[in-house]
């Protein structure tokens, strides 16, 4: 899941999405406009750049511009495919991804939602264009295709969200399977998540992460059930390379068909 999973996850290095395309670099030195709808592919969005021209938010559209700014100036004369500005462009826009939704980070780890962040085009960059530009998106890593975005995905999940906004999991297992809506059909949903440790925590380790993700899940899940006095439940948990990006959650799913 991403960044997303999960969001933040994943989401998260698994959970954050870097897109771009080269565009006219007299326009492109220029930061774009937040609020910009556009109707992106899962092919834009693995790209560092995009220069997809914008529409009406009231028309069709699988992605919104929530956030958009200029690089820190310690980045001024640093490379375009610099490390260290996709770490602060991550945080910045994970920040930003669960305010604009409406979400806690629990939440966030369990939407079909992710983002992307785009940068200048190559040319604009040796220019001295400086900006970030984060859109929440339609769908996550796994998507083939997007899903269509309401006129604006502002505060989406606030409240009780609706299912197509959330993510379940079609597989005999949790390990490997398709993540799709849960309006769609599925055998698995993500119902919690856990948090293993602060932001300023080393990472415990593999085996130490796993077990306290096990048994959180087996637990959080049966209540999330109501205690039934059988049931199924499986569990994602991330990596130390998850971890040093920052995510410190885990993702519990129970065993419910639809």
């Amino acid at each position: 899941m991403r960044a997303v999973l999960l969001a933040l996850a994943v989401a998260l290095s698994v959970g954050c999405l870097a897109a771009c395309g080269g565009g006219d670099p007299a326009e492109d030195v220029a930061a774009p406009e937040n609020g910009a709808c556009r109707d992106l592919t899962p092919s834009d969005v693995a790209k560092p750049s995009d220069d997809t021209a914008p529409v009406p938010c009231e028309e069709t559209h699988t992605a919104e511009t929530f956030a958009v700014g200029d690089l820190p100036a310690s980045f001024d004369d640093a490379d375009r495919d610099d490390a260290g500005v996709d770490e602060w462009a991550a945080a910045t826009c994970t920040s930003a991804f669960k305010d604009f939704l409406g979400a806690d980070v629990s939440l966030v780890m369990r939407t079909v939602l992710s983002w992307a962040w785009f940068r200048p085009s190559e040319e604009a960059w040796d220019q001295g264009a400086r900006w970030y530009r984060c859109d929440v998106v339609g769908g996550g890593e796994q998507s083939k295709s997007y899903v269509a975005l309401p006129t604006t995905a502002k505060d989406l999940l606030a409240g009780k969200p609706q299912d197509e906004w959330m993510v379940c999991a079609v597989g005999r297992t949790v390990a490997g399977a398709v993540k799709v809506p849960c309006t769609e059909p599925h055998e698995w949903r993500a119902v919690t998540t856990i948090s293993l440790g602060e932001a300023a925590d080393t990472y415990p380790g593999d085996k130490a992460v796993e077990s306290k993700t096990q048994d959180f899940c087996s637990k959080s899940v049966g209540a999330w059930l109501n205690y039934p006095v059988d049931y199924d439940y499986g569990y994602t948990w991330f990596q130390k390379a998850e971890w040093d990006a920052g995510n410190r959650r885990s993702v519990c799913w129970a065993k419910t068909e639809l």
